[in-house]
């Protein structure tokens, strides 16, 4: 029987039935972490209930990335915590979004302070959004279920800065259940297109999630060699790109393979490549604890050390065109094999192509 309170598009993207409407008292919901990917998220969250809710609350570690989306959207739809207390003390809902497991596992330190501080007296729901390794979300999940009333639901996202942006991302969810239907609804379609449950075991959200970025790393991988092959045999990046489009037009292709072949490695507008390498080394030691290895992995990560490698050379001699590389630059690990200039194909290929 279709569930009659979803709509037949809603019921394909949330698999979760809608949650009860809130009391007297409308959700207050909260946001930690203005990176390249949170800053969107935030932006889309705030526009999608501005009308409904009071104010997103945002904390960002440097407030200028606050204050802006401030400027952007005005005081009607976000307000700006002053500390991580603040966010803890007033939301209902804290979304959070951050580079790496030392960064959440400071700020989760912080947020068991403030809730030994002011224990909550009803449900508050932490969302962890960033990539971890899964053992870290056991680890968060057990410091926060120690407070009354408080849960904590995973849920990595797919896809790049450009999807945060549009709302187009795919969201892997797991955790407690009730909590998972509240998160589910506000996520979508305000923040990305459709949710994939995964249970309430809070480290199985984070284990796809490491799945699906080892698999976009082999692709981008063996997408890297192939228009290097196709640029030392004479028949040109442009055209193995063409024929990528043609043949195999998944989004992720075409997108990393138009930064590739256009030589689009500014990292502050997609993904930095020491957010790849860590990705990486995590996907490398749950392959290695599961005896399942991942030799692709090795191979992307190899690559991005040696882009990394040569970037900072770059740094130092002060000749690089950009200040955080993109991990798609991956791919100067096989110009540069093959002979050929690492961050710009338009030089030196020292290839004569027949008319």
């Amino acid at each position: 029987m279709a569930n009659l309170l979803q709509s037949p598009a809603q019921a394909s993207a949330v698999p979760f039935s809608r949650p009860p409407t809130p009391g007297v008292h409308p959700l207050q919901i909260g946001f930690c972490g203005l990176g390249a990917m949170g800053y969107f998220m935030a932006r889309n969250l705030a526009n999608s209930f501005k009308s409904q809710l009071p104010p997103l609350l945002v904390y960002n570690r440097t407030v200028a990335k606050s204050q802006k989306l401030l400027a952007e959207l005005g005081a009607s739809a976000v307000k700006v915590a002053d500390t991580l207390d603040q966010l803890v003390t007033e939301c209902d809902v804290i979304f959070v979004n951050l580079a790496n497991d030392a960064a959440v596992t400071s700020v989760y330190n912080e947020f068991a302070k403030a809730l030994a501080q002011s224990p909550p007296t009803k449900a508050k729901i932490f969302v962890e959004m960033s990539t971890i390794y899964p053992t870290l979300a056991g680890d968060l999940d057990r410091l926060l279920s120690s407070y009354p009333h408080t849960h904590l639901v995973t849920s990595p996202i797919f896809g790049p800065p450009k999807g945060a942006d549009s709302a187009t991302l795919v969201i892997a969810m797991s955790g407690d259940y009730r909590s998972k239907k509240e998160v589910a609804f506000l996520l979508v379609p305000a923040v990305g297109r459709k949710v994939i449950d995964l249970g309430e075991n809070v480290e199985k959200a984070p284990t796809l999630k490491l799945i699906g970025n080892g698999m976009i790393m082999g692709m981008n991988e063996l997408l890297a060699e192939t228009l290097t092959l196709g640029e030392k045999s004479g028949i040109g990046q442009q055209t193995v790109y063409g024929l990528v489009k043609e043949i195999m037009p998944a989004p992720g292709l075409v997108a990393y393979g138009h930064k590739m072949v256009n030589d689009l490695f500014d990292g502050s507008v997609g993904f930095a490549i020491d957010g790849g390498i860590k990705d990486a080394n995590h996907i490398r030691r749950l392959s290695a604890e599961l005896n399942c290895p991942m030799p692709a992995v090795d191979n992307t990560h190899r690559s991005m050390i040696s882009a990394r490698a040569m970037h900072q050379a770059q740094m130092v001699a002060g000749t690089q065109q950009w200040d955080i590389l993109d991990w798609s630059a991956l791919i100067a690990s096989s110009r540069i094999a093959a002979g050929l200039n690492p961050f710009d194909s338009k030089k030196g290929t020292g290839v004569v192509r027949e008319d």
